[in-house]
């Protein structure tokens, strides 16, 4: 059996303001956009060459969705970017007034930090250790 998560919702304000920063802050690429109402649009941005999921963005519809924009886990971090050179996106976003919350760290299973998206989700950006025999190494392999 064959099974993979294919999209995360990602609760927004806006759905160009949150096209705008994942395309233009972060790179990503837009897969979709297609409008579906007068309200509602189907949009999908993920990492260039990523293959297996990505995000959905969801504007919120209602007072509940909107108080969850920002803060979907609670104040945990929410996403993990892995990246192949910690230090090269490290700093490329950093450039681009990204706000990190918690400083560069080595790990046993590789180098991260936190930062902040438009709305305040938590992400971790990782450079997993290549020999690491962990959870995160079969993602880089």
């Amino acid at each position: 059996m064959y099974q993979r998560i294919a999209h995360i919702a990602l609760v927004v304000d806006d759905y160009d303001e949150a096209i705008e920063f994942y395309t233009q802050k972060l790179e990503f690429q837009l897969l979709e956009d297609t409008k579906l109402s007068d309200e509602k649009r189907w949009v999908m941005v993920a990492p260039k060459g990523a293959k297996e999921c990505c995000l959905l963005l969801a504007k919120a519809a209602n007072e509940q969705q909107t108080s969850r924009i920002g803060n979907q886990t609670g104040g945990r971090v929410f996403l993990f970017l892995f990246t192949d050179d910690f230090w090269r996106d490290y700093e490329k976003l950093k450039n681009r007034d990204i706000n990190f919350v918690r400083p560069p760290q080595n790990f046993e299973y590789g180098t991260v930090a936190v930062f902040e998206d438009l709305y305040g989700n938590l992400w971790d950006l990782i450079e997993p250790n290549k020999n690491n025999k962990g959870l995160m190494s079969h993602e880089m392999a």
